[in-house]
């Protein structure tokens, strides 16, 4: 079976194994009963999903700095989270990553989602950084801890388990754009800029930057935005391949985000679990070499096959109709 043929591929990498079937069924259990699932956070779509914006955290400050919105009708499962800190050019300061990370945790135990867009609720801008107002404030010790708490929270942004997407409609400068590497997808305005600017300030990307951007654009390439700290526009970026759409700015600022909604709704139709699963093999297959990937493609693959959304996707296409997946 899977097990066996994926062992002898993997040969001594038990631990991939384990983790890979972990995940797997992790990400492929949403109803299959197995034990184990986290039960839904409060405050995450238990009950009705409203368009309005809902936020996570009681006090009104918090709940301006991020926005969660749960969209309704054709754009049902998608689920858009929006910086919001307009006087701090969305930057991250701890309570920012608090609440990123909270909304995260609560989307990840959730099968109402489908996908995540990132977004910035301030025109001109998806997200300047780090706080650095709020860092000169810190005694050393707890600079560690705040740029170890933007790494966690970033990681958990990146497994998540749906697709996500950034869109970005302004500037997005380090930990913004490590922010916007994390997701599968970027888009972005022709006038947004992007830059990993940590050189400048004599210290490196410390969010995942060094990593994911060379695995996004090469090599080379990274190094040379890393080791020049240069900016770049929506069209360049495009040209490098840091993003996969670049679109004209509008009038009311948000041309990326109609985008990113236009991209989500492609995704909305297809198989939730399936979704998940592709997701898994391809963030893991990445990572290693091509026979323990083709591995890794089959274990993924046969978490598919029991699931009702399966037989779901083959009667419907019998039946010339779209289907009606449950996530199941």
């Amino acid at each position: 079976g899977v097990g066996s043929s994926m062992a002898a591929a993997l040969g001594g990498l038990g631990l991939l194994q384990g983790r890979v079937r972990l995940a797997a069924a992790a990400a492929a259990t949403s109803s299959l009963g197995r034990p184990g699932r986290r039960a839904p956070v409060p405050g995450g779509a238990a009950g009705a999903l409203p368009s309005a914006g809902r936020s996570y955290g009681s006090e009104a400050k918090e709940e301006e700095e991020l926005r969660v919105r749960y969209l309704d009708d054709e754009h049902k499962g998608i689920v858009v989270l929006g910086l919001n800190r307009s006087h701090a050019k969305n930057a991250l300061s701890k309570n920012l990553l608090k609440m990123m990370s909270k909304a995260v945790d609560a989307l990840k135990s959730d099968k109402k989602v489908r996908t995540v867009i990132f977004r910035s609720e301030v025109p001109g801008i998806f997200c300047a950084g780090a706080d650095l107002k709020e860092r000169a404030k810190m005694h050393s010790s707890e600079v560690s801890t705040f740029v170890s708490k933007a790494r966690a929270t970033i990681n958990e942004m990146a497994n998540l388990p749906v697709p996500t997407i950034a869109a970005i409609d302004g500037a997005a400068l380090g930990g913004g754009l490590e922010l916007a590497l994390a997701c599968d997808i970027r888009v972005a305005a022709s006038s947004a800029k992007m830059g990993l600017v940590e050189t400048k300030l004599a210290i490196i990307p410390g969010a995942g930057g060094t990593q994911r951007l060379p695995r996004t654009i090469g090599v080379s390439l990274a190094k040379e935005l890393i080791f020049s700290a240069r900016i770049v526009d929506g069209e360049e970026a495009k040209s490098i391949g840091l993003i996969s759409h670049v679109v004209e700015q509008n009038e009311a600022g948000d041309a990326a985000y109609r985008r990113a909604l236009a991209l989500a709704r492609e995704f909305l139709p297809q198989g939730p679990v399936a979704m998940r699963v592709a997701k898994l093999a391809i963030n893991q297959g990445m990572e290693v070499d091509l026979v323990t990937g083709l591995a890794i493609e089959e274990a993924c693959y046969a978490q598919t096959i029991p699931t009702k959304d399966r037989i779901e996707g083959l009667l419907a296409f019998k039946e010339k109709r779209p289907p009606r997946y449950k996530g199941e």
